[in-house]
């Protein structure tokens, strides 16, 4: 590889939440890394509370302290101390409280717009990454050194020589489509509608999981007693629920979800995303690989997707560290094996659970039904089922990356 002044080692496409904890994970390392983002990301310190909010798992928040951003984020989210989890019309309910398993909380929640601005702080501390933003990855050219990558920007052209290539830009990546790689796809048939809303009981940080016919419904706590919803409908029913006006979308809402909380009131901005799943058929292609809904987009019952890609990013990074510790080529093929076989657990058993549980709770048939009743009722009951869920739900599952360990690289 040549020593020209835009050559780097790690060129990530892409500048979400995963693909830049990716760049934070890998700054100081010794690694020269590069981001490109379409989009001129800027801190905005007046963010829309009513956009989406994440849940995230306790690995998730475990990794951002390690990374330096959960301190710039925390006095925004709201620790989950407890999960309720049933199924509308049928008995049963799995309720989960941190404190019977020695914790504090389970994970915590955090407005989507609120862990950008954290990434983006933290991101401009970061000593050895070159930012490209707005720019486009537009062309790859692949050799026995590395990638040579073209990029778009205003009405020029740049070319980067990178030893890897990370595909970080979403469920329609270009770097995926550009490799060859193929993906399966299937289509939930099912809109999520996203807004915030103020309950009339205090929900002392309980999340809640809805099952119905329907789609599932989660409301989720958020800071200044308000609580994040997402509410799925059938694709073909959500023209008439998009035209509600706000008593019509939050009579909508306690017809699927109850009252459990009182009434809900002061509807914050909605938003609608039809739901579809893709599974990418493999992850790594020469001095390249896929993480977050580059690899794999899922259904967001269990609010599993940043998640699952954090932890893509994560030990993607970690693997690099101690590469570049014992000075090897950031794009060896040995390397890029041994991430598939560390992610292949987790990647394949949160997917396919996300999966099954978005086709098993919607189903009416009556068999169904009353394994869904036991289904509920013995994992609440049986200490290893609550606890294998538990240890799931905050995203130990298979290989756990050290920093959601609360380690380090």
């Amino acid at each position: 590889m040549s020593a020209e002044t835009n050559d780097c080692d790690v060129l990530i496409v892409g500048g979400g939440l995963v693909g830049s904890s990716l760049a934070i994970a890998l700054d100081g390392s010794g690694l020269r890394v590069a981001q490109v983002e379409a989009v001129a990301s800027q801190i905005n310190p007046l963010a829309n509370p009513d956009e989406r909010c994440l849940a995230l798992a306790r690995a998730s928040v475990n990794a951002l302290s390690a990374l330096g951003v959960w301190p710039l984020v925390e006095a925004k989210a709201t620790p989950i101390r407890s999960v309720h989890v049933s199924r509308r019309g049928e008995f049963g309910a799995i309720r989960l409280a941190a404190a019977e398993h020695g914790l504090d909380a389970f994970g915590a929640t955090c407005p989507a717009c609120e862990l950008g601005n954290g990434l983006l702080m933290r991101l401009e501390r970061c000593v050895n990454l070159v930012r490209h933003a707005p720019a486009r990855l537009s062309a790859i050219e692949s050799d026995d050194d590395g990638i040579l990558a073209t990029l778009a920007a205003g009405e020029g052209e740049q070319r980067l020589r990178t030893r890897l290539l990370v595909g970080a830009d979403g469920t329609g990546s270009f770097v995926r489509d550009a490799l060859g790689i193929g993906a399966d796809r299937f289509d939930y048939t099912q809109t999520a509608f996203v807004a915030t809303v103020q309950p009339e009981r205090a929900m002392d940080g309980r999340a809640w999981e809805r099952f119905t016919a329907t789609g599932p419904v989660a409301v989720l706590p958020l800071a200044d007693r308000r609580a994040g919803v997402v509410m799925t409908v059938p694709t073909a029913d959500a023209a008439r629920v998009a035209v509600l006006d706000d008593a019509g979308f939050l009579a909508e809402l306690h017809e699927r979800f109850g009252y459990r909380l009182g009434k809900f009131s002061r509807l914050g901005k909605r938003v609608s995303h039809p739901l579809a799943c893709m599974f990418a058929q493999r992850v790594i292609g020469p001095r390249a690989v896929l993480v977050g809904n580059a690899a794999q987009t899922i259904h967001p019952i269990g609010a599993q997707g940043f998640n699952l890609g954090l932890r893509d990013a994560l030990t993607l990074a970690e693997l690099l560290v101690a590469q570049a510790r014992a000075g090897g080529d950031a794009g060896d093929a040995a390397l890029l094996r041994r991430y598939v076989e560390l992610r292949r657990e987790d990647r394949e058993g949160t997917a396919a659970a996300s999966d099954s549980l978005a086709r098993w709770t919607a189903s009416e048939a009556l068999p169904l039904k009353a394994l869904r009743s036991l289904g509920l009722i013995a994992i609440d009951r049986i200490a290893p089922l609550k606890q294998a869920v538990v240890a799931r739900g905050m995203g130990f599952r298979g290989h756990a990356p050290a920093l959601a360990l609360r380690g380090g690289v």
